[in-house]
């Protein structure tokens, strides 16, 4: 597999609150996540990089993962955990209160992709079907959209567009939506930050993740394209690739 992740302050932020990292354990597994940090003066820098530190340490030691209820309940056991962490930290520190995070997490092996998310941070594989998202947005807009209350266009510029219903860190309890799909080789994992989804259309997306650029050069055009629309927020992405080869950066 190869790999790469960015992350960028974008054009307006005083400070980056997203963090990110593409983790490689023992038995050559892969664990990539994105946790766009929120709440309070630098707080949300806190929660999302506690978020990453914790399932980095613990997926050091993870077991090799044969079967994707085995990555599931990896995902579930180790991210309610992160949650009770963050929650906890933001009622000991008092300049941290009400701090959370998003994340979009998965666990990529030879055979499966297993995905965690809550929020709004993204999950997409990128495979002979084409682009499909494989997260549903934990958003107060993407309700109003399910139930018929207003079309995916009045989405794009509702004024509530940043109200989330669930986020890691910010209660004691949390839920998160989990699904596994088949990973092939050619097959590409894409995640995000809202600061790009926002920004790019689905049909750029797929411009840029289908080409034949190396991927180092696909996450740079797309965060570049991110602060060309505007940059009003960070912008996060991480990009892993089904190939015979090995390579992260």
């Amino acid at each position: 597999m190869k790999s790469v992740f960015f992350t960028d302050k974008g054009k307006v932020r005083q400070h980056n609150e997203d963090s990110v990292g593409v983790f490689v354990n023992s038995h050559g597994d892969y664990l990539a996540v994105v946790a766009d940090g929120m709440g309070g003066h630098r707080a949300g820098d806190v929660a999302s990089e506690m978020t990453i530190d914790i399932l980095k340490e613990q997926w050091n030691t993870a077991d090799k993962m044969e079967t994707a209820e085995q990555a599931e309940q990896w995902l579930k056991r180790h991210i309610t955990d992160v949650n009770e962490q963050v929650f906890s930290y933001s009622r000991e520190h008092q300049e941290c209160e009400g701090m959370g995070t998003t994340i979009v997490g998965a666990i990529c092996t030879d055979l499966f992709i297993t995905i965690a998310n809550i929020g709004d941070s993204r999950g997409y594989i990128f495979n002979e079907s084409g682009l499909q998202q494989l997260t549903e947005d934990h958003s107060l807009v993407n309700e109003l959209v399910r139930s018929g209350q207003i079309s995916k266009e009045d989405a794009e510029h509702h004024p509530r567009k940043n109200v989330l219903l669930r986020a890691l860190g910010t209660e004691s309890d949390v839920s998160m939506d989990i699904k596994t799909i088949v990973f092939e080789e050619q097959d590409i994992l894409f995640l995000c930050s809202d600061g790009l989804s926002n920004k790019i259309s689905d049909k750029e997306l797929l411009g840029i993740v289908s080409s034949k650029l190396p991927l180092k050069e696909k996450g740079q055009k797309l965060i570049d394209l991110a602060n060309e629309y505007g940059g009003e927020d960070n912008i996060t992405l991480v990009i892993v690739e089904y190939t015979a080869e090995t390579e992260s950066g």
